[in-house]
């Protein structure tokens, strides 16, 4: 039994364990995968205040997870498979047994978007849907192909430029939708190409990628490109992880909350990207997860 219990151990997820500690609570936080969420999944970390210069996604899970464990939070390593949220006494079900709390904080954000085309499932992680952070180098003089123009979706084609041969942008709209840096940077980097008003629609291939087709988004047409070895990234977007949370009403997928964080079931509490809001990154987390566990703390 504890005080606070945080599904998700991200940035918000994180922060909220350190505060809820801070403020005498006998706290849990539950990942599925590795501590950090997305965020330590992702090439660089930018923009975040103190940051260091060059800091990686992995690095810095590294140090949330640390700094938490110093912190004193229970932290376990369990797949989340049911939730009852409601009542005075929350459980939360998991493939390593079953835990209960006065509190929960639901933090435990999003997931890439897949993409429905031919091919995409089977050749996952055959040179289709490649996480630039970790494979980047290997392909070192190669071609890549970085579906989506959003913040994320570019900060990684700039990434992945310093290894590869050729980097294209496949992006559906007339323009970039990122940040006025990122499109500087891509105007400088003599290696990244533009395919606009365009859609993957296909790959092809066995054991790898052999050739990949993108569709005319104002024509209808459609492109082969035959590039063995080739590697596509895709970073188009992303879902909420909130399947589970059927005693709540969501807009779009997402929870909604008061400034406390507080959702529509008293003693529960969402964080980070799984909450509407507006603005999603890691500084907003953080402060969420800041907001969650100090009301949690009060209650």
């Amino acid at each position: 039994m504890y005080d606070v219990m945080i599904i998700g151990a991200g940035p918000a997820g994180i922060s909220a364990g350190i505060y809820a500690v801070s403020r005498g609570q006998k706290t849990l936080l539950l990942e599925k995968n590795e501590v950090g969420g997305l965020i330590g999944k992702v090439s660089t970390v930018t923009h975040y205040a103190s940051v260091a210069a060059g800091e990686s996604g992995k690095s810095f899970a590294e140090k949330l997870k640390k700094q938490a464990e110093a912190a004193g939070v229970d932290i376990v390593q369990a797949e989340v498979t049911g939730v009852d949220l409601v009542g005075d006494t929350k459980e939360v079900r998991t493939d390593h047994g079953t835990f209960q709390s006065r509190t929960v904080i639901l933090a435990n954000g999003t997931s890439p978007r897949k993409l429905n085309i031919p091919g995409a499932q089977e050749l996952a992680g055959k040179g289709m849907a490649m996480n630039a952070a970790r494979d980047g180098a290997r392909y070192q003089g190669k071609h890549v192909y970085v579906v989506g123009g959003a913040d994320g979706a570019v900060k990684e084609a700039l990434y992945l430029s310093q290894y590869a041969a050729a980097v294209t942008i496949i992006h559906f709209e007339e323009q970039l939708g990122c940040i006025a840096e990122f499109q500087e940077k891509v105007r400088s980097t003599a290696n990244i190409t533009l395919h606009l008003n365009a859609r993957l629609h296909a790959v092809y291939g066995v054991d790898q990628v052999e050739s990949l087709e993108i569709s005319d988004e104002k024509t209808g047409a459609i492109k082969t490109i035959d590039d063995p070895g080739c590697g596509i990234f895709v970073y188009a977007g992303t879902v909420p992880n909130t399947e589970l949370y059927t005693q709540l009403e969501l807009q779009e997928g997402f929870i909604p909350v008061n400034e406390k964080m507080e959702t529509a079931l008293p003693g529960v509490y969402a964080a980070g990207d799984i909450r509407v809001k507006q603005v999603r990154q890691v500084s907003t987390a953080v402060a969420d997860g800041t907001i969650a566990a100090i009301n949690a703390a009060a209650r």
